[in-house]
């Protein structure tokens, strides 16, 4: 039989995990262009921060690690590191064509290719850059597959 009380702790975490995505910003060599439309997001103009999301400087205390760029040979294991500094459950977004494909700097000497190629990734956001409209709704998209948990 199921505990009743267990339930009601799981729907909390749910609900604070929902209503308080803190997210964690991390550039593996791109050309700051989406790095830029990112910083628009948290303006007053779009205010994602009405979704309850934080910017945090730790990946130990962040939820969302948001990347950008493709991801470069000096980028890769400090990409890894900081994804593995995370607590669970931790999620992915990848911001822009580069982060998506490797985008203009495909088959570059220095790139490794795209986030998903080190990491999983759970929402794409594709774009050069993407508008800030775009990153909103892709960080949309994943705090509804945080509520159908």
């Amino acid at each position: 039989m199921a505990d009743p009380f267990q339930d009601v702790i799981e729907k909390v975490k749910t609900w604070a995990r929902v209503n308080s995505p803190w997210a964690i910003h991390f550039n593996s060599g791109s050309c700051n262009g989406c790095d830029i439309e990112i910083l628009a997001t948290l303006t007053p103009r779009y205010d994602v921060e009405r979704f309850g999301i934080k910017l945090q400087g730790s990946p130990r205390h962040a939820d969302v690690l948001i990347c950008t760029g493709p991801v470069s040979l000096q980028a890769r294991d400090r990409l890894i590191r900081t994804y593995e500094q995370m607590p669970d459950p931790k999620f992915v977004i990848a911001v822009g064509s580069c982060a998506l494909s490797g985008g203009v700097f495909q088959g570059c000497y220095n790139v490794v290719g795209d986030i998903s190629e080190v990491i999983p990734v759970n929402v794409y956001v594709p774009g050069c850059p993407p508008r800030p409209e775009a990153i909103i709704y892709g960080v949309v998209q994943l705090l509804k597959t945080l509520q159908g948990e």
